[in-house]
């Protein structure tokens, strides 16, 4: 990320550099020089606030925005910029604040009410962001809203929204390893391990690199009673954590010596010293059942 944003920092350096030396050239010497203007409206060309969202560290990103949005205060792009800066930032609470003040702004749009509605729930206020969601017309249709909306449906146990929530959304991208997760995340906290599975399974098979779907597959087949790891790309050092999930739930279940026998192979499996796994272990030999 450094990297790409250097680079566009050498090519802006190297431009004010020519831009100096042309006009030392054009001007008897110990002339007035005119400085060239760097502000954020002269810099916007090179595609900078884009490379500050998606390549720059977060921090960097938080510090670049307030700069540009404190001097253009009138700009939503780079208020929205500094909001979403923020988010990345993990910075929420002040995400909340800067969305709030956005969407009073008049050239605001639905998504950043869409927008508001996501910082609100990641600072728990799940109420905040159910008002903030009624207030989008129905016919705004993104992935973004339906993901929210099934989020918020869940929170208030609406099973039967948040399910057709669920599926609206997945229909409404071409990445849904995420919202399928949360969607068997959600039926695995009804109980229903089976369907949970299945959803996990999808999960994994759009993004092969989603761990947490792979360790809550691991969580909704240990609740019934399987206790082998299916066929799925792991690492070894994930293929040793989900067998230490899975001797966990058996553990959990009652099934005590097959969790011990699950346990032991994680240790096995693992390339480097597995210590939860080792404490974990010892606990059961010991008889303490306190994992």
């Amino acid at each position: 990320m450094n990297t790409i944003f250097n680079r566009n920092i050498c090519v802006i350096s190297l431009a004010v550099v020519g831009s100096l030396a042309l006009s030392a050239c054009q001007k008897p010497f110990g002339g007035d020089v005119r400085r060239a203007d760097t502000s954020v409206n002269a810099i916007d060309g090179t595609g900078l606030s884009d490379i500050m969202l998606n390549a720059a560290d977060p921090n960097e990103a938080v510090s670049y925005f307030m700069r540009a949005s404190s001097e253009n205060p009138d700009r939503i792009d780079l208020q929205r910029g500094l909001a979403m800066s923020f988010v990345r930032a993990g910075q929420n609470e002040a995400a909340v604040k800067t969305w709030g003040t956005l969407i009073t702004h008049k050239e605001s749009t639905l998504n950043d009410r869409v927008d508001y509605a996501d910082a609100l729930i990641r600072t728990g206020d799940w109420k905040g962001a159910e008002a903030q969601l009624d207030s989008v017309p129905p016919t705004h249709e993104t992935y973004k809203r339906y993901r929210l909306e099934a989020m918020v449906a869940d929170s208030n146990q609406e099973w039967k929204n948040a399910d057709s929530f669920y599926q609206t959304a997945v229909g409404l991208t071409t990445k849904p390893s995420g919202v399928l997760n949360n969607w068997g995340y959600s039926k695995l906290t009804r109980g229903d391990y089976k369907e949970a599975e299945k959803l996990f399974a999808q999960a994994i098979t759009y993004d092969p690199s989603l761990f947490t779907a792979k360790n809550n597959l691991i969580l909704a087949r240990g609740a019934q009673g399987k206790y082998d790891l299916p066929v799925m790309e792991a690492t070894q050092v994930e293929r040793a954590q989900l067998l230490y999930t899975l001797g966990l739930a058996a553990v959990k279940a009652g099934d005590v010596t097959i969790g011990k026998g699950l346990i032991k192979e994680a240790i096995d499996t693992h390339p480097q010293h597995f210590e939860a796994a080792v404490r974990s272990l010892r606990a059961l030999e010991s008889n303490v059942s306190n994992l």
